[in-house]
């Protein structure tokens, strides 16, 4: 990482990972919530995109906690901090994965702010949640009980750390396990978060803005992942259209430029030339 920080007035804080020619700001938004920016930086290398890239974390989340920056009760805003992200900068595209890409159509505000927008593994509503149970229940992971239930007694970021690694294996495929794991290994891991979310957003979610027929989106998902089901997409007209660009990626999960990092590249590029077709 370069080391560029910066915060928002409300502690939303930027962090600049790498810069090239380009005119666009790439804000690289983290799932979860709870994991943590680093958790995208992969994501970052793999999309390979023209530009500046910017990882973002939400304060109280990840390890943008305890500092100067950060203001007390930090989930007070959330999600709608995330406006005062794309303000900072011009020529925003905004990347988020699985609950932030939620977080990001949560924030109608973003609808005029934002040139392009990039969906990974994430849904337009909460109905993914039962289907995850349902197929989570029919695939049971040893010790993941014993996990869940130290969590359950005592929540915090360890116990957090561990019981995301029990359940790792439904997040990649077999063949990604191994990369998967060791890319969760070292998180900086927040349960405030992840209680904020439980609490206030997991259960009601449901998109208050859409892609309107000028902005650049792309959604994008492993074929194999069955955390969040992205058939939920082809319910609803406002995510079929022109500027809509919809890519599966083959072998790959939840995280899928873990498993294929070429295809990740190949969707970002496609959304690439759409950006630069709609700015000519």
């Amino acid at each position: 990482m370069q080391g560029q920080d910066r915060w928002t007035r409300s502690g939303v804080r930027l962090r600049r990972v790498s810069q090239r020619e380009g005119r666009w700001n790439w804000l690289f938004v983290p799932g979860g919530p709870g994991l943590g920016s680093e958790s995208v930086l992969g994501l970052a290398r793999a999309a390979d995109v023209p530009g500046t890239v910017w990882l973002v974390d939400l304060p109280g989340d990840g390890s943008n906690r305890s500092l100067p920056e950060v203001p007390d009760h930090p989930y007070e805003r959330w999600p709608d901090v995330l406006a005062e992200a794309a303000q900072a900068l011009d020529e925003v595209v905004m990347v988020g994965h699985s609950t932030d890409g939620m977080f990001i159509l949560s924030v109608p505000e973003l609808e005029g702010q934002l040139v392009g927008m990039v969906l990974v593994s994430s849904a337009p509503h909460a109905g993914w949640r039962p289907a995850f149970a349902r197929w989570a229940e029919a695939h049971p992971i040893r010790g993941l009980d014993t996990a869940a239930g130290d969590y359950a007694r005592d929540p915090n970021d360890e116990t957090l750390r561990t019981l995301t690694l029990a359940a790792a294996q439904w997040n990649f495929t077999p063949e990604g396990l191994a990369a998967g794991r060791a890319a969760l290994e070292d998180l900086a891991y927040c349960h405030d978060a992840v209680a904020w979310a439980d609490a206030h957003f997991d259960d009601t979610y449901r998109a208050r803005w859409k892609p309107h027929n000028k902005l650049p989106t792309l959604i994008i998902s492993g074929a194999e992942d069955h955390v969040v089901d992205q058939r939920l997409w082809q319910d609803d007209a406002a995510f079929d259209q022109p500027c809509v660009l919809q890519r599966t990626i083959d072998g790959a999960g939840h995280f899928p430029w873990i498993e294929n990092p070429q295809a990740v590249r190949k969707a970002f590029a496609d959304l690439t030339d759409l950006l630069d077709g709609n700015t000519r």
